[in-house]
């Protein structure tokens, strides 16, 4: 393993798999994390995590004893100080749906473990990547929940105009890290039908939104589908971008999937889709930025202004990352700022439901 410098990202790396730790481990060295400990199970996990306080941690979820879930859980109720997770799992339909439980139950984020055959090299990029990722937001978390301690309390913001009566929009919503747990909260809270429709663009791994899809699906009234390419747009159904194809939006205001190449590293990128729907629907669509690290959807929020169009974020005090919409906000596209508690009633209203 290469030599860390002592400013180096700290990780514990947790794999029923010998193997699996290894491989992990020697990647991340590579990449100068400094890999402070390793678990085979979700005991020596946790004891790893009270004993070294990581910046990051990766986490297998099929592991003896105490699972990856059951490690997730056991973080969240106190058992030790909270550790931003990258969940490294296997895909299969199974797999699949455990890995959105795992975000949902507070997981930073998702790498899908390497298949026969598959680059090494794009692997080891996208782990360094998130787990990187995972440990900064794990420090800008901690330090906004300090201004939010210090901070004095702010007055209540004044009511924003109601929509016109009769009016609907079309709801587009973006969403990156984080975004599993957040849509989890939001969706089985919107009504069906939902303004002209709805469409989601969540960063995942190919394969793993089908499971979020299926969750989503169960606790909702709205039907939510993986979109497969060629749906009409309908108010009670919301559609799924597949991991791994940009979703696309024609003037016949039906699905359609590309797989020209990833931009910035995203396939699918939010920007394109919200581009495609302000040319589309104009002052009727309604763009909803979520938690996400990074800045996609800031371009397309310009195409939604320009077209008239209506946007609202997150706010800073519920984004697990505070990037996506921070960018927004920033550039002064949003019509509003709100904590994800407030959003449904809201994009409801807006949305003409």
């Amino acid at each position: 393993m290469a030599a860390v410098s002592s400013g180096a990202q700290r990780v514990v790396v947790a794999d029923d798999s010998r193997l699996m730790r290894r491989i992990l481990s020697d990647a991340l060295g590579r990449r100068g994390f400094d890999v402070v400990a390793t678990a085979a199970d979700g005991d020596e996990a946790l004891a790893a995590c009270r004993r070294h306080r990581p910046d990051a941690m990766t986490l297998d979820l099929a592991m003896p004893g105490l699972d990856g879930i059951g490690v997730l859980k056991a973080l969240k109720a106190g058992q030790a100080a909270p550790v931003p997770t990258v969940v490294v799992s296997a895909f299969s339909p199974a797999h699949g749906a455990r890995a959105v439980d795992a975000l949902a139950e507070g997981a930073f984020d998702l790498v899908a473990k390497p298949a026969m055959g598959d680059s090494m090299e794009s692997f080891t990029t996208e782990l360094a990547k998130k787990v990187s990722d995972a440990a900064e937001g794990g420090k800008l978390r901690r330090r906004s929940a300090l201004r939010a301690s210090i901070r004095p309390l702010a007055a209540a913001p004044s009511p924003r105009p109601r929509v016109a009566a009769g009016s609907r929009r079309f709801v587009l919503i973006a969403s990156s890290t984080g975004g599993p747990k957040a849509l989890g909260e939001l969706v089985p809270r919107l009504p069906a039908p939902l303004g002209t429709g709805s469409v989601i663009v969540q960063h995942m791994p190919p394969g793993f939104t089908a499971s979020l899809a299926t969750r989503l699906d169960t606790a909702s009234r709205l039907t939510v589908r993986e979109a497969g390419g060629g749906e009409a747009m309908d108010p009670r159904h919301l559609y799924i971008a597949p991991g791994g194809a940009h979703l696309r939006m024609g003037a016949d205001r039906r699905v359609r999937l590309s797989d020209q190449a990833p931009m910035g590293g995203l396939r699918p990128r939010a920007d394109l889709t919200i581009a495609d729907a302000a040319q589309i629907y104009g002052p009727a669509l309604l763009l909803v930025v979520l938690t996400g690290m990074g800045k996609d959807g800031l371009e397309g929020a310009r195409a939604v202004k320009a077209a008239g169009g209506r946007i609202l974020c997150e706010a800073e005090s519920s984004c697990v990352v505070y990037g996506m919409p921070r960018a927004v906000a920033e550039a002064g596209l949003a019509d509003d700022v709100l904590p994800l508690d407030q959003l449904p009633a809201v994009i409801a209203r807006e949305a003409g439901a």
